[in-house]
This record gives structure tokens, C-alpha cells and sequence, in this order.
């Protein structure tokens, strides 16, 4: 019996591909040592109507549905495979590997027996059969009579290259755009159930590719996103499962980016913006700049970035913005320039967009030389100009403070022989120095070699050049003038030191036969004194100083002398007003004598004639009219 494809109510075969279309059954010859080609599994179906078994014993094969009754005591489920090499079966309970124990038995055929079935037991039970070259899967519905009962997956299945995918209800599905999306609904009841699909709990119209319980989603877009619900009823009740459907976008590239361009407006000045793109773009900026790469990228769900330098993970100095969108460098000299790229990825796919950052250099440029210091001869010489350049524009020299130097060289230029010329030398001194003079000077015609000597050349040559040079001049034109003074004046002024009354005279320029000129005429000669300092009668005065008197004692601490201190005129030797005398220093007028220790009792000189007594080790003491030290 081999499989043929018709649907029956209460079964549906599996939407695996099936490998029985490509089953060739062949006879084996032993006799003549045939053998049989190698072929996938292809599972044995027997399909009829669904009924309910009364037997206490159900045997059945897969293609049919069972239905248990209360006497139900065992029921032995039969899989029969052809392949080659010989397939392995195995059983699967709603998508779950059975777990055989003493009421679930795999027997020696690979049949799977059921002891004593409980409601538990109910359910969609798959005989997988597998060999090198492919497998094969077909489903038996076993269930009890009434509510109906769908055949669920719990699985999540993620399509992102085929364009046609089939998934069981109760499964949950990422595809890609434009894929044909169908989605299996397989229900057993009795009686027969009745298959309802939704949409976001909305019921979908006929228009939708429905065939009983299969949906088709062609050609699928964002719009198809949803939850999609199967619903089985029948007289004893419903029951519903439903599969997620999220339509996945691999990333893409965007031609702009509207954040970035909101970033740079705020950024403020030495900041620069660039876009990643699939082929890479590139940017070139000046030292200490800022940057902004942005990474447009859509897709569906929006896909994660990840930012990468010279395909490592960023370890300089950066700051993500707009969801990581976009990378911002907020000093470029702290990396050398190279390869950053943003990984955009998502469910969907991925995608690397790449941009290469060239930082400028400043540099010294020594590509102009200065005019040359000579037209001809041997002595033109042209430096190189030092320049400090960015990109090309000369910058502050300051900026190539950190980078050598190159070494100037100077550069011979223009060596050749000069034109005739006159040549000249200096003027003679000046005959007279005022009162017009004349003076000389030597001019002759030669030619510079670009050797550097000087050929002597007839003056008709230089001639036609330029015309002869004067040889002779006048010179010290002005007329000759002298500071001329007149008397000194009266001596004026207080008597308060030696030679301190001043005097005045008149000073003025004059020429040699005495007639008075500006006084500018004579700035160069040096002008005569109009003021000096004199002496007057009033100030010859000295201090006059007596004899010293006799001192007051012979002995002891306390003897003293004086004598008279007068201010007097030198001339008439009277006495005058001290403050005269001022500027001398004044002679003391009294002084200390005869301090030498007393060795026996003294008298005093002057004053009170008091006793003094002198012992050794004592005190001495006056002794007149008290006790009182001397």
C-alpha cells in the first residue's frame, strides 16, 4: 500500500516534504543477486475515516484516527517504512520524543503500544523514520469523543533565506520579506470539527488563501505581522492555538541621517561629519578635530550596532549617541587614523558599513625660495622659504613646533657678468667744517665678473648705461657760528654754605663777525654755563672757640669742663648770628675730664665742696649734708 495525497476529515498528513514521491519499489531477485537501489525513508500511510473503536484492543495503522472508548485497554500503533539503507524509527508525542516506560512500549516492529489509555495519553503522535539519505514523518491523531483536538508545536523557527516555509500552529515565526508563509492547523474530533482562522482575534475573510486547515501567507510584508489563531469546534466544544508571526527586515543602508545632522548643528566648530556606507567613504581632517561617524542603517526588528577600529572593539576615547548610531571622537589625535566600521545585525541578517579616517600632518614645506640678493656677479644667493603646511595651506609656523626642522641650504643664483657700471668711492672729508667747503671722490668704469673680480672698462662703456657720476661737491654750507656769553652778574642769594649765592650771565649764538643768529645754529657746539654758584661777604663767618675751663674734679666720673662757642665774621671778628655758621659743624662747647679712679678722700672742685671717702671694697660716700652717693 503506498501513500497517495488526499485529506480526510480528522487527519492531515505532515508537511514535511515527503520522500514517498521518490519511492520506487523494486523487486529483489535473489536468485540472480539483484539488489535493491538505495533510497530516503517513505513512511507506509493507510488512511481512512475517522472512527470510534469499541475493541478493548485497537490496532491501527498510521493515516487513521483513533478514537477511544471507556473499554479501550490497549492500542498498538503501526509504522511501517521502506528505504535503504533501512530507516530508524522513532515516536514523537505533540513534537516531544515519547519517553517509553511500562504503559508506553516500543515493540520489535517499531510499533508504539499504548497500555491501559488514560485522557492523558491524548494527542498527535509522529513515527519518524531516517536514514543517511533524507527522513520522513506521518502523524496518527489519537482522542477521545468529543472536544476536537489540534496538533500544536511550542517551537520557534527563524527564516531568513527560503521562500517558502510551513509551520505547525502553536509555533512561533521570524521569516524574511516576500517569503510564502504557511501554517498548519491539523485537528481530529468527532465528530467533525469545524476550522475558524484569525487575525489579532479578528476572523479572516475568504479571500485569504484558506484550505481547511491550512493558511497561506503569500508574498509576506510588514503589514502581515500578527498573531495568527486556529479555531477547532464541534457539537462538544472548541478549542484554539495560535502561532506568532513577525516578518523580520535584514539591515540596509539608508542614504541619510537625520540625527547626525541635529548632532553636528549643536557640535560646535572643529567638528566634522561623515556617513559609513557598504563600500566605505573616507574623511580627511585637521589635527585636534572632532567627528561624528554616523551608521544609517534600517531593518526590521531595528538592528543592534556594533562599533568597531581596524575591526577591534573601541578602546579610544568616544561617546555613542542616537542608539548607538552614531560615534563620536571627541579628539582625533588620539588615534593615527584608519578603518572604522559599524556592524548593524539583527534576526534578519547583518550588515558592515565602513569609513577610513585620514588625519593631516603638519609639515614643513620648503618649496619657495627668496628673491635673489644680486642680479649678477658671484655673490646671488636665494634661501628656501621655511613653511609650516596643512593639507597644502600654510598654517602658523607654531603648529610644526614638534617636527624637525629641515636644514636650509642657500642656493647660487643669477652668476654672471654684470653690465658696465660706474663705480664710486666715498667722499673726502669736508675741506671746512662751516662757511662752504668741497670734497672728492674717485669714479671709475668697471665690470663684475661672475668670478667675483672687477675688470676696469673705458668709461665710454658705462657711458651708454648711465651718465658719469660727480666726482667733486660742495659741503658744511652753513656759516660759522659761536656760543657767545656775557658779564656774570651780581652774587644774590642766602649765606647757608661755601660758594652756595648764585650769579647769572647771557648766553647766545652768534656768527664770527658778531651778528646774532638763532640760537639752533650752534645746537651742535657746547652751549656755555648761564648760572653759577659764588661767595659773598656775608658768608665768611667761622665758629671762634675759648680756652676750657679747669675741670670740676681731679678724679672720679663726674669732673667736666666747658668753654665759648661763638659765630664770627672773619673779617671783623665780631660776633654774628649762629644760623650763619650752619653749614659748618659746630665745636662742642663742654666735654668730661680727669676720669681716673680716686684712691683716698677728694676734695670736689665747684659747687659744694663735699667729703668723699674712698675704702676698698666700699662704696664711696659724700658726706656733708646727707648720705647720698657720690
Amino acid at each position: 500500500e503506498y501513500p497517495f495525497h488526499r485529506r480526510v476529515s480528522g487527519f492531515t498528513s505532515s508537511l514535511r516534504t515527503s520522500s514517498a514521491e521518490t519511492f520506487i519499489p523494486t523487486s529483489v531477485d535473489q536468485e540472480n543477486g539483484l539488489h535493491r537501489p538505495h533510497q530516503k525513508p517513505a513512511i507506509l500511510r493507510k488512511i481512512s475515516a475517522a472512527q470510534q473503536l469499541s475493541a478493548s484492543e485497537v490496532v491501527t495503522h498510521l493515516g487513521q484516527t483513533v478514537v477511544l472508548a471507556s473499554g479501550t485497554l490497549s492500542v498498538l500503533l503501526h509504522c511501517e517504512a521502506v528505504g535503504n539503507p533501512k530507516p530508524t524509527i522513532s515516536w514523537a508525542k505533540n513534537g516531544v520524543e515519547v519517553k517509553y516506560n511500562d504503559r508506553l512500549l516500543l515493540q520489535p516492529d517499531d510499533s508504539l503500544q499504548i497500555l491501559a489509555p488514560v485522557e492523558a495519553d491524548v494527542g498527535f503522535y509522529a513515527c519518524n523514520a531516517s536514514n543517511a539519505l533524507g527522513s520522513d514523518s506521518v502523524s496518527i491523531a489519537v482522542t477521545l469523543a468529543g472536544k476536537p483536538l489540534i496538533k500544536a508545536s511550542r517551537a520557534t523557527m527563524i527564516n531568513t533565506e527560503s521562500l517558502a516555509v510551513t509551520v505547525d500552529i502553536g509555533s512561533m515565526l521570524k521569516t524574511i520579506q516576500k517569503a510564502n508563509v504557511s501554517i498548519n492547523c491539523q485537528v481530529a474530533g468527532v465528530p467533525e470539527a469545524k476550522v475558524t482562522w484569525f487575525k489579532n482575534k479578528v476572523k479572516l475573510s475568504s479571500s485569504h488563501h484558506l484550505h481547511n486547515g491550512l493558511l497561506l501567507i503569500a508574498n509576506v510584508s510588514l503589514s502581515d505581522e500578527g498573531l495568527y489563531s486556529c479555531k477547532a469546534s464541534n457539537l462538544h466544544g472548541e478549542v484554539t492555538e495560535s502561532s506568532q508571526l513577525l516578518v523580520l527586515e535584514p539591515p540596509r543602508p539608508l542614504p541619510y541621517l537625520e540625527d547626525l545632522t541635529a548632532v553636528l548643528s549643536s557640535a560646535g566648530p572643529r567638528t566634522h561629519s561623515v556617513l559609513t556606507s557598504p563600500s566605505g567613504t573616507k574623511l580627511t581632517v585637521s589635527p585636534g578635530s572632532r567627528v561624528l561617524i554616523g551608521c544609517a542603517v534600517d531593518g526590521h526588528p531595528t538592528p543592534n550596532i556594533t562599533w568597531l577600529y581596524s575591526g577591534e572593539p573601541l578602546s579610544l576615547q568616544h561617546q555613542l549617541l542616537a542608539a548607538g548610531q552614531i560615534l563620536q571622537i571627541l579628539n582625533v589625535s588620539d588615534v593615527t587614523g584608519g578603518e572604522f566600521s559599524c556592524l548593524a545585525q539583527n534576526e534578519a541578517g547583518s550588515l558592515t558599513q565602513v569609513m577610513t579616517l585620514a588625519i593631516q600632518e603638519y609639515r614643513w614645506s620648503l618649496d619657495k625660495l627668496t628673491a635673489c640678493s644680486a642680479s649678477c656677479g658671484h655673490r646671488g644667493l636665494q634661501l628656501p622659504q621655511l613653511r609650516c603646511l596643512l593639507d597644502g595651506a600654510e598654517v602658523n609656523a607654531s603648529y610644526c613646533r614638534e617636527t624637525p626642522k629641515p636644514s636650509l641650504q642657500p642656493i647660487a643664483c643669477n652668476r654672471r657678468d654684470c653690465p658696465s657700471r660706474w663705480m664710486v668711492t666715498s667722499w673726502s672729508p669736508c675741506t671746512r667744517s662751516c662757511g662752504g667747503g668741497a670734497q672728492t671722490r674717485r669714479v671709475t668704469c668697471q665690470r663684475l665678473t661672475a668670478k667675483g673680480s672687477s675688470v676696469p672698462m673705458p668709461s665710454e662703456a658705462c657711458a651708454q648705461v648711465s651718465k658719469h657720476p660727480v666726482d667733486t661737491q660742495s659741503c658744511n654750507r652753513q656759516p660759522c657760528v659761536e656760543w657767545a656769553a656775557s658779564s656774570w652778574g651780581q652774587c644774590d642769594g642766602p649765606c647757608i654754605g661755601p660758594r652756595l649765592a648764585v650769579q647769572h650771565r647771557q648766553i647766545f649764538c652768534q656768527t664770527k663777525d658778531g651778528t646774532s643768529v638763532s640760537s639752533d645754529q650752534c645746537s651742535s657746539l657746547p652751549r656755555p654755563l648761564s648760572t653759577q654758584n659764588c661767595w659773598t661777604d656775608a658768608c665768611g663767618v667761622h665758629w671762634r672757640v675759648s680756652l676750657w675751663t679747669v675741670c670740676t674734679a681731679t678724679c672720679g666720673s663726674y669732673g667736666f669742663q666747658s668753654r665759648r662757642v661763638d659765630c664770627v665774621h672773619v673779617r671783623t671778628n665780631k660776633p654774628v648770628m649762629e644760623h650763619h655758621c650752619s653749614w659748618r659743624p659746630r665745636p662742642a662747647n663742654w666735654q668730661r675730664c680727669n676720669i681716673t679712679p680716686c684712691e683716698n678722700g677728694t676734695l670736689l672742685r665747684g659747687g659744694e665742696a663735699d667729703w668723699c671717702r674712698s675704702r676698698k671694697g666700699e662704696r664711696a660716700i659724700c658726706q656733708k649734708h646727707s648720705t647720698r652717693p657720690c
